[in-house]
């Protein structure tokens, strides 16, 4: 492995030259911490060498990620106990310089970014690992987190979409970037501020990626986060919630049939007079469904959602009543719960008798009966159309013909009309519409 030279040839002057860094505070890192260790000339003047002052860059690097100088020196020698050189890495990266240097340093992150997706896809965990400690080296923490960490799990979710990607390179990028979230959250000074945020995910739940790196970005900015994961029921999250008495709640849902159990949530801590914030993916999608919801919407990007917290934390916001659908939809949740495994085993026998494959039904018949559950308990079934096309899509790019989309919405269809009768016409309805209007042909 490439080191770097620890020949003395470097003055005090260069040094602080090269590192921005005053010559008190040098010297306080030295006499405090053993770190860097230079050699002195006979008559007691400082020699650096090239380790020495990649040492010392690697030392601000880690306090430009929020670490305190003790922290990051702990960092360093638990490093070097442990048989490892924590310039290895850039040491190595110096020694083979690509043949094309990037000057922009978007391009920059767009490599690292590209490097990371190529080792998670080849299941690599050392290799990503490398470029995630090069990457934390160069870029402050909230750079890497979200033009690396987070656009990259997008990609690589997308490619899965796109049947480019396994779900099991798609789970291992996931399940990386959360061990390294909850290794950088584990690391992050204590709080200096006197706020607390709760944050969590309503029932059902269980996409967690956004809302760990919101706790992360939050925490340096120095708030107490008192993060409570995935598929929190919702008397666990009042309970909680009257026990720390938060200045902020923040909850996450990702899937239609999860942003009803988050308004159930908040409709439930509404009466609690805590501030209410929300987010997620289906948000974005369904922007309607942000007017069910009696709390504060934080847009679609992590850095809006900073800002509307830090406001919120100052100054908090007044909700509006929400709408509440159709209520006639929601009386039909129980009804059609209650009958849902008749519904969806008649689904099954008439799709088995057309000799349809039936292997992929019984997920099929979750994903939807969730999805419809939902539409109606929020007051319309056209919040499945969302749902609906993003899966026609999917079936598309797999090569599955659109008619198999069809002839499970038509059995379902027709099973819900055998079960529920005039009762289910809102569900029946929406399905003739659906195909109607998407020209998929009946069978």
């Amino acid at each position: 492995m490439p080191t770097f030279s620890q020949s003395p040839v470097y003055n005090l002057k260069a040094v602080l030259k090269e590192t921005g860094l005053k010559a008190d505070v040098l010297r306080a890192w030295e006499r405090r911490y053993e770190l860097p260790q230079p050699n002195r000339t006979p008559g007691g003047h400082r020699l650096y060498s090239r380790y020495d002052i990649e040492t010392v860059k690697w030392l601000i690097a880690r306090q430009a990620e929020g670490l305190s100088i003790s922290r990051a020196v702990r960092l360093w020698k638990e490093s070097v106990e442990a048989g490892a050189d924590p310039l290895a890495e850039i040491a190595l990266a110096s020694a083979h310089p690509a043949t094309e240097q990037p000057s922009a340093m978007d391009t920059r992150i767009e490599i690292l970014r590209h490097n990371w997706l190529e080792a998670a896809r080849a299941f690599d965990n050392l290799r990503a690992d490398e470029i995630l400690n090069q990457a934390f080296a160069i870029y402050p923490v909230e750079t890497v987190c979200t033009e690396i960490l987070q656009q990259g799990i997008s990609e690589i979710g997308n490619d899965w979409y796109l049947d480019k990607a396994s779900v099991q390179q798609e789970h291992f990028a996931s399940a990386f970037a959360t061990r390294r979230l909850d290794a950088l959250i584990a690391a992050t000074p204590r709080p200096t501020r006197h706020q607390t945020v709760l944050a969590g995910c309503p029932p059902g739940e269980q996409h967690t990626l956004s809302l760990l790196m919101l706790t992360l970005l939050l925490s340096r900015r120095g708030l107490k986060v008192v993060y409570l994961g995935a598929d929190i029921p919702i008397d666990r999250l009042e309970e909680t919630t009257q026990a720390i008495q938060p200045d902020l709640i923040v909850l996450a849902a990702q899937q239609l049939s999860t942003a009803a159990t988050l308004r159930s949530a908040a409709l439930t801590l509404q009466g609690q007079g805590i501030p209410l914030a929300y987010g997620g993916l289906v948000f974005n999608r369904i922007p309607r469904l942000r007017e069910l919801i009696p709390a504060t919407f934080l847009g679609d990007t992590l850095d809006g959602a900073i800002q509307q917290i830090e406001q919120l934390l100052v100054s908090p916001a007044a909700y509006s009543p929400p709408t509440n659908g159709q209520e006639a939809h929601r009386t039909l949740v129980g009804l059609y719960q209650e009958k849902r495994p008749s519904i969806e085993a008649g689904t099954f026998k008439e799709l088995e008798a057309v000799r349809l494959p039936t292997e992929y039904f019984g997920e099929a018949n979750y994903f939807f009966g969730n999805a419809l559950s939902a539409a109606l308990e929020l007051g319309d079934p056209d919040f499945l159309e969302a749902d609906m096309e993003w899966v026609r899509r999917l079936i598309t790019g797999r090569g599955i013909p659109q008619e198999t989309l069809a002839s499970y919405l038509t059995a379902y269809r027709r099973s819900i009309a055998r079960e529920l009768g005039e009762a289910g016409s809102p569900i029946t309805d929406w399905v003739d519409s659906y195909l109607a209007r998407n020209k998929i042909a009946q069978t």
